[in-house]
């Protein structure tokens, strides 16, 4: 495979990534490179790990994760970003930040968002492509993008307060479920 298509194969995989680290980026009031290089690390990490994984487990791991990764990733952005939602309209200072040093909510976003990441890798298992360049080319894909993410939606964040907040979690939801909808409508 050549680098023209893995380059679009990882842009197009980082595209989740990088809305989830815009709306997650408006949260963050200080330390904005700092969350930007965490957010960039975890979810560059996950998606270039997820297709090592898919290619590790070829064809037989496709037929159980392609029969459910539509409904985990949906689930996992509908959760996080109805919590976000709720939480902005409350206005009880407890909404779901990158900010506020939630482990547990970033890996879970980064799961959600590399969940096709991993039935790429077993394509790329299928096709006999070996793995270890396009991984590392949508690790740092994903990477840039979700870093430059969190700066973007920490700047927009500023100028919006709590309807960003919100935004973001609607952002989510929309994410799970055009998820959802593109495996089940094909």
């Amino acid at each position: 495979m050549d680098f023209a298509t893995t380059l679009l194969i990882a842009v197009g995989l980082a595209m989740d990534a990088f809305a989830v680290a815009v709306s997650g980026g408006a949260t963050v009031r200080e330390d904005r490179g700092r969350y930007a290089l965490i957010v960039g690390a975890l979810f560059g990490g996950f998606q270039a790990g997820m297709p090592v994984l898919g290619w590790l487990g070829g064809a037989s791991l496709s037929s159980f994760i392609g029969a459910y990764d539509h409904w985990i990733a949906f689930l996992l952005l509908a959760l996080i970003g109805g919590k976000m939602i709720v939480e902005a309209v409350r206005g009880d200072g407890e909404t779901v930040q990158f900010a506020a040093g939630s482990t547990a909510t970033l890996l879970l976003l980064a799961v959600a968002t590399s969940i096709d990441a991993l039935a790429v890798g077993v394509t790329f298992a299928v096709l006999d492509t070996p793995i270890l360049w396009p991984a590392v080319t949508i690790g740092a894909v994903t990477f840039g993008l979700s870093a430059a993410g969190v700066l973007i939606g920490s700047s927009f964040g500023r100028i919006s307060g709590r309807k960003v907040e919100v935004l973001g979690g609607v952002i989510l939801i929309v994410l799970g479920l055009r998820i959802l909808l593109d495996h089940l409508a094909f």
